[in-house]
């Protein structure tokens, strides 16, 4: 398939804007372009058919099953993108007064009541973009207070060796140095290891539970205590809030911050359909430090936007992704106090269901009750026959299934962690099972196949190494040689 920039041709065009009827303005030279940009000239029909094309080659949950672990990629119900396309809502400027987006500001001020009901916390913020946005903002949060205390010895931040690649890194941007602990046999957090981690220099733990194997830690009662009593704060994870929203809450296990993947959890587009959320909630000691604005009713039930005094600045422009709060909000108006729960036991349903039927020629690294995931270990199939997680991941693409995801957690040697979410029904579900049964003879049968695949794609296998290491990002003109 052709690049967009190698179609069309010189002079073609299509008339889309009326002819301007006021006076045209230009920038000054100086902030003009020296040369103008190099756009191909195309038709309205080689544009349509071009992005149809490239729409035909991506996968999404509107087209086939996408078990991807730790990511909760489950169908949007359309209602919550009827919602956000309401005039009253997406054609609003961030800049107009607060007396003509009344209805705005309602919006986030319920969700932030209702969020902070389903995870246990007293103040939240919806400035975060995305899910490590959050992080960091959480993070913030943490600092801010030891500092505030005059605590600025606490320079360390415990993260267990099984956590999301993310969390490492946002500390390290918070100026943290980070504390790895090893996970026990059982996935769980090594309480003992914890213990001689803590000191007077722990600023916090971050924490995912359910873990990134799918497993709740039944300590985590005393895994935050244990972090408390050395000083400590407890900072959530809510990547995985999908497997216990409305069942249990962060607050209840003892974290102090948390924030959500409202693009995951709540239903909200997510990837490619983005753009994400990541809000962050905060027990009442920690609110003070909350970024940006926040908005506050008075007495006759007008909202407006309170500043906290001691607050760590905006994270982002204006309020956050607003509309992404729109669809999260119409998600939990339209499930409410019933299916809240029942959505994340659906979800837990469906993965143990998934665990189970494939246990019998699969290794799961974990083989117990699990949450909204599992963990395969293509280890010993490696061993005995060659085929790796990547044959495996690569061959579901054959059958019109997006693959798991691949070699995490880093713990589990040649992983494939699965994610079936609430949204997918016992069919689908059935289908999938004997499509791993099928890879899995293929790969004792004719393991060779396997390396190949995938075979009907548009794309085979690509050289991912060259492609990490040497990504070609802008198209090279054949004038530029």
């Amino acid at each position: 398939m052709k690049l967009v920039f190698e179609k069309g041709a010189d002079g073609r065009h299509l008339s889309v804007l009326p002819p301007c009827d006021v006076p045209a303005f230009t920038p000054e030279d100086n902030m003009r372009r020296s040369v103008k940009p190099r756009l191909p000239h195309m038709s309205e029909t080689e544009i349509s058919r071009h992005y149809t094309q490239m729409a035909g080659r991506t996968h999404g949950v509107n087209d086939g099953f996408y078990p991807l672990g730790s990511c909760t990629m489950k169908y949007n119900p359309k209602v919550n993108e009827e919602a956000a396309a309401l005039p009253g809502f997406k054609k609003i400027h961030p800049l107009q007064p607060l007396s003509t987006v009344q209805g705005a500001l309602e919006v986030l001020w319920n969700a932030e009541r209702l969020l902070c009901e389903i995870t246990g916390m007293d103040a939240m913020t919806f400035e975060p973009a995305a899910g490590a946005h959050g992080e960091f903002t959480g993070l913030l949060l943490i600092k801010a207070y030891h500092v505030h205390r005059g605590d600025e010895k606490r320079t360390k931040i415990i993260v267990p060796d099984s956590a999301h690649g993310t969390n490492p890194a946002s500390a390290a941007m918070c100026g943290y140095q980070v504390v790895s602990i090893p996970s026990r046999e059982d996935g769980c957090v090594d309480l003992d290891q914890l213990r001689q981690a803590v000191g007077e220099d722990t600023a916090g733990l971050m924490l995912t539970n359910p873990n990134t194997v799918g497993l709740f830690d039944k300590n985590i009662l005393e895994i935050t205590e244990i972090v408390h009593q050395a000083g400590g704060l407890c900072y959530y994870d809510g990547a995985n809030l999908n497997a216990v929203m409305g069942i249990v809450r962060p607050g209840d296990m003892g974290f102090d911050v948390v924030h959500l993947n409202l693009h995951k959890t709540f239903s909200t587009p997510h990837g490619g359909g983005g753009p994400g959320s990541g809000p962050v909630g905060c027990k009442e000691f920690l609110a003070q430090f909350l970024p940006g604005s926040r908005p506050v009713k008075d007495e006759a039930g007008n909202l407006s936007f309170g500043v906290e005094e001691r607050s760590i600045g905006k994270v982002k422009q204006f309020y956050g992704n607003f509309l992404v709060v729109v669809k999260a909000l119409s998600y939990i108006l339209t499930l409410g106090r019933e299916g809240i729960p029942a959505a994340a036991e659906n979800a837990v349903l469906n993965a143990n269901y998934m665990r189970v039927k494939l246990s019998d020629v699969y290794e799961m690294a974990y083989d117990e009750i699990c949450m909204h995931e599992f963990v395969m270990s293509l280890e010993h199939l490696k061993h005995e026959n060659g085929v790796t997680a990547m044959d495996i991941a690569k061959s579901l693409l054959d059958y019109g299934i997006h693959p798991p995801t691949m070699y995490f957690p880093l713990i589990v040697h040649e992983a494939l962690m699965v994610e079936p979410t609430e949204t997918e029904s016992r069919e689908t579900l059935d289908e999938a099972i004997e499509v791993f049964h099928k890879i899995y003879q293929e790969a004792l049968d004719n393991p060779q196949s396997l390396h190949s695949a995938p075979h009907n794609t548009p794309i085979g296998r690509p050289d991912e190494v060259t492609a990490a290491r040497k990504p070609v990002l802008r198209y090279s003109w054949e004038d530029e040689g």
